[in-house]
């Protein structure tokens, strides 16, 4: 059975930092996508970062690009998210996910013609105050 399991969120300042980790267990496959997505009340999941566990291209999304850093130690089975200057937009629960990469590369879409992410953590709760 696969899990995910996030920790890392709080409450922090605007212009303060986080790291979130993930850590994965029982998941059988050598190279899978996985992915940190955000969650804001009354707004839709949207991908915030993601590899391919084998390396590559990473993705982030636009509005954390240069802020965010996604990591993954494989040897311990663990996905970062490194946070620097939070801003209160960033406020969420930030999810963990993992799935199945067909082709090309992981991206910040919950499904595609290339990747789908079908194992999500239980979330992480970020807060930001300006």
């Amino acid at each position: 059975q696969v899990q995910l399991v996030e920790s890392g969120g709080g409450s922090v300042q605007a212009g303060g930092s986080l790291r979130l980790s993930c850590v994965v267990s029982g998941y059988t496959r050598s190279g899978y996508c996985m992915g940190w997505f955000r969650q804001a009340p009354g707004k839709e999941r949207e991908g915030v970062a993601a590899l391919y566990t084998g390396g590559g291209y990473i993705y982030y999304a636009d509005s954390v690009k240069g802020r965010f850093t996604i990591s993954r130690d494989n040897a311990k089975d663990t996905l970062y998210l490194q946070m620097n200057s939070l801003k209160f937009e960033d406020n969420g629960e930030y999810y963990c996910a993992a799935g199945i990469r067909a082709g090309g590369y992981c991206g910040g879409e919950i499904r595609s013609p290339q990747y789908e992410y079908n194992y999500w953590g239980q979330g992480t709760q970020v807060t930001v105050s300006s």
